[in-house]
C-alpha cells in the first residue's frame, strides 16, 4: 500500500506545495534570463555614451554587434551541454549554480571602470559569463518543471514559464528605456536584487524530484557542437558588416570559412554521437515524431519571431515616431512602449492555450496559433509604412496571441515524449533550436532588409541631399555607405542624417532652414519610407512562410505523446 503525503496548511499536499515553489522560482528566472536578452537593446545609446564610445565610427560596429547577439549566441551554443549535465548530475544543482553565475556577472557588468573600446569588451565579456548563467537556468527550469508536475498539468506549468520567457524578451525593451534615463548601469543593477533572492531561495527550497544518473562528459560531442554552432554564428553576425565596399560581409573569405568550418564540426558532431556509448544528445530522440516535429516547429517559429522584434524596432524608432513628432534620442523608450500590446497578446493567451493543451492535446492549439501567427505577417505587410497605430496594435496583438497558443503546447508535447531521465538535454535542445533560431533570425532579417534598402535608398538619398543644398560630391557619398549604418543609427536613437553628415561638414555650409530640414524628424523617414517598405514586405513574406511551415510541422507531431509521468 503506497502512503499518500500529508496535506499541510490549506490542504495542500508538500508535493503540491513544492510544485508551486519550483514554478514561481523557474518562472522569476526565466524572466529574468530572458529579459536580459532583450533590456541591453534600448539602453545601448546610454551604454556606450557612458563608456565613451560611438559604436557607428568606423571600426566599431563590431562592439555594437557582440553587445546585442553575443548574449544569444552563447545561449544556443550552451543550453545543450548544461541540459546534459543536469540529466547527469542532477538538474537543480546545476540550475541553482546557474543562478549565482547570472547574479555575480551582473554585479561585474554594473562596475565597468573602463572607456572606450576596452569598456565595450568589458561589456561584452561578462555579458558572455551572463549568458553562461542564463543558458544554466533556461535548460534546466523546463525540465525541473516537468519533473515535478504531472502530465496533466504541465502545459499550464510550461505556458506561465515560457509566457514569462517571452514577455520578458519584449519587457525588456521598455524596462531598458526607463532605467538608462536613470544610469546606464541600472540596466545590470536590475538583475542584482532579483538574483541573489533567488539564488538564495532556489538553494534552500527546491529538490532533486526527477531521475538523473552520472555518466561520462562526452568531450568530443561537446567541442565539436559549440564550436561549429559557435562558427557558423560568428558568421552570421560578421557577415552584417561592411567588407571591402560592399554593404554586407558575405563576400568575406573568412565569413565562409567560419560557416563552412562549422557546418563541418556540425556533421562530426552528428557522426561522433552515432558512434559513441554515452553521447551528450541521444540521437534516438528524433525517432520520437512529437519531439522532432515540435522542435522543428519551434525553430521556425523563433527565426520568424526573434527578427521581428528587431525589425519593428527599427519601423518604429526610423520612421513612424520620428514622423509623428517624437525626437530621435526618445524613440527607444517609445518604441518600447509602442510594442506593449504583442506582449498583452502573448501574456493572455499562453497561459490559457497552455492549460487547455493539457486537456485536449498540443496538436490543435499549436497548429491554430500559427494560423494567426501568419496572418499577422501578411497583415504587417499590408500596412503602410505610415501606419494608423490602431492597426498596428491590433496585428501585433494577434501575432502575440498566435505565438501564445503555440508556445506552451508546443513545449509540453516536445518536454512529454521523452524519457523521464532524458529530459534535461531534450530541454536544452529545445532551446537551443529556439535560441539558434532568434540569433539566425536577426542576422537574416538584417540582410534582407538591407538587401531591400541597398537597391532603392542610395539614388532616393543622394536626390533627397542634393534637394537641399548638399554638395553632388558629398551626397554621393553618403548615398554609398551601407545601409546598415543607417538602420543602427536608428537603433540607438541616433539621427541618421545628422551621423551622415558630420564627418565631411556639409552641414555648417548649409542654409539654416535646409539645415533645420535635413536634420528634422521628417527628413529621413519620408526619404526612407519606400525603400524600407520594399525590405519590410520582403522580411514579413519570409516570416509568413515559416509560420506554414511551423503550422505543417506541428500538425504532423501526431496524438499527444507521453514519454514518461
Amino acid at each position: 500500500m503506497i502512503r499518500r503525503p500529508r496535506a499541510g496548511a490549506g490542504g495542500r499536499s508538500p508535493e503540491e506545495r513544492y510544485r508551486w515553489v519550483a514554478l514561481a522560482n523557474t518562472t522569476a528566472a526565466v524572466f529574468m534570463a530572458q529579459l536580459d536578452g532583450s533590456i541591453v537593446i534600448i539602453a545601448l545609446p546610454a551604454i556606450f555614451r557612458g563608456i565613451r564610445l560611438d559604436p557607428l565610427a568606423p571600426g566599431n560596429i563590431g562592439y555594437l554587434l557582440w553587445m546585442i547577439m553575443g548574449y544569444r549566441l552563447v545561449q544556443a551554443v550552451l543550453v545543450v551541454t548544461v541540459g546534459r549535465l543536469g540529466d547527469m548530475f542532477g538538474r537543480v544543482r546545476i540550475y541553482n549554480a546557474g543562478f549565482a553565475v547570472f547574479t555575480v556577472a551582473s554585479v561585474l557588468l554594473s562596475f565597468d571602470p573602463l572607456h572606450g573600446g576596452r569598456g565595450a569588451l568589458w561589456l561584452i565579456g561578462w555579458r558572455l559569463l551572463q549568458a553562461v548563467g542564463g543558458s544554466m537556468l533556461t535548460a534546466n527550469s523546463a525540465a525541473i518543471l516537468t519533473d515535478a508536475f504531472p502530465v496533466e498539468r504541465r502545459g499550464f506549468a510550461l505556458g506561465i514559464n515560457q509566457v514569462a520567457g517571452l514577455s520578458g524578451q519584449f519587457i525588456g525593451l521598455v524596462a531598458g528605456g526607463l532605467l538608462a534615463t536613470v544610469d546606464w548601469r541600472a540596466v545590470f543593477w536590475v538583475n542584482v536584487p532579483v538574483g541573489l533572492f533567488g539564488t538564495w531561495w532556489a538553494y534552500r527550497k527546491l529538490r532533486e524530484t526527477g531521475e538523473h544518473r552520472g555518466g561520462r562528459i562526452d568531450w568530443w560531442g561537446n567541442i565539436t557542437f559549440a564550436v561549429g554552432l559557435s562558427a557558423v554564428l560568428i558568421a552570421v553576425t560578421d557577415a552584417l558588416q561592411p567588407y571591402r565596399g560592399h554593404t554586407m560581409g558575405w563576400t568575406n573569405p573568412a565569413v565562409f570559412l567560419l560557416a563552412g568550418g562549422g557546418v563541418l564540426l556540425l556533421v562530426a558532431f552528428v557522426l561522433i554521437e552515432n558512434r559513441i556509448a554515452a553521447p551528450m544528445i541521444q540521437l534516438d530522440l528524433f525517432r520520437i515524431r512529437a519531439f522532432t516535429a515540435g522542435n522543428v516547429a519551434g525553430f521556425a517559429v523563433s527565426v520568424a519571431r526573434g527578427g521581428l522584434q528587431f525589425v519593428l524596432i527599427i519601423w518604429l524608432q526610423g520612421i513612424w515616431l520620428p514622423l509623428h513628432g517624437y525626437d530621435f534620442s526618445r524613440t527607444p523608450l517609445w518604441a518600447g512602449i509602442f510594442l506593449l500590446p504583442l506582449t498583452v497578446g502573448f501574456l493572455v493567451s499562453g497561459p490559457v492555450a497552455g492549460t487547455l493543451s493539457d486537456r485536449f492535446g498540443a496538436r490543435g492549439f499549436a497548429s491554430a496559433g500559427m494560423v494567426v501567427f501568419g496572418g499577422s505577417f501578411i497583415g504587417l505587410t499590408l500596412l503602410p509604412v505610415d501606419f494608423p497605430y490602431w492597426a498596428f496594435a491590433l496585428i501585433i496583438t494577434a501575432n502575440g496571441i498566435g505565438s501564445g497558443m503555440f508556445g506552451a503546447p508546443n513545449s509540453s508535447s516536445i518536454m512529454s515524449s521523452v524519457p523521464a531521465d532524458q529530459r534535461g538535454v531534450a530541454s536544452g535542445m529545445r532551446s537551443t533550436f529556439q535560441n539558434a533560431g532568434t540569433a539566425l533570425s536577426i542576422g537574416a532579417f538584417i540582410s534582407l532588409m538591407v538587401a531591400g534598402l541597398s537597391t532603392t535608398l542610395p539614388s532616393v538619398l543622394a536626390d533627397g541631399l542634393e534637394e537641399q543644398g548638399v554638395p553632388h560630391g558629398v551626397a554621393q557619398h553618403v548615398s554609398t555607405l551601407p545601409p546598415v549604418s543607417s538602420l543602427f543609427s536608428a537603433v540607438l536613437g541616433v539621427n541618421p542624417i545628422q551621423h551622415l553628415l558630420a564627418p565631411s561638414g556639409a552641414l555648417a555650409s548649409l542654409p539654416a532652414g535646409a539645415r533645420q530640414t535635413v536634420i528634422g524628424r521628417k527628413f529621413f523617414p519620408d526619404l526612407l519610407s519606400g525603400p524600407f517598405h520594399h525590405g519590410l514586405v520582403l522580411v514579413f513574406s519570409v516570416a509568413a512562410g515559416l509560420s506554414a511551415l511551423a503550422g505543417i510541422a506541428s500538425l504532423l507531431r501526431g496524438p499527444r505523446a507521453v514519454g514518461g509521468r
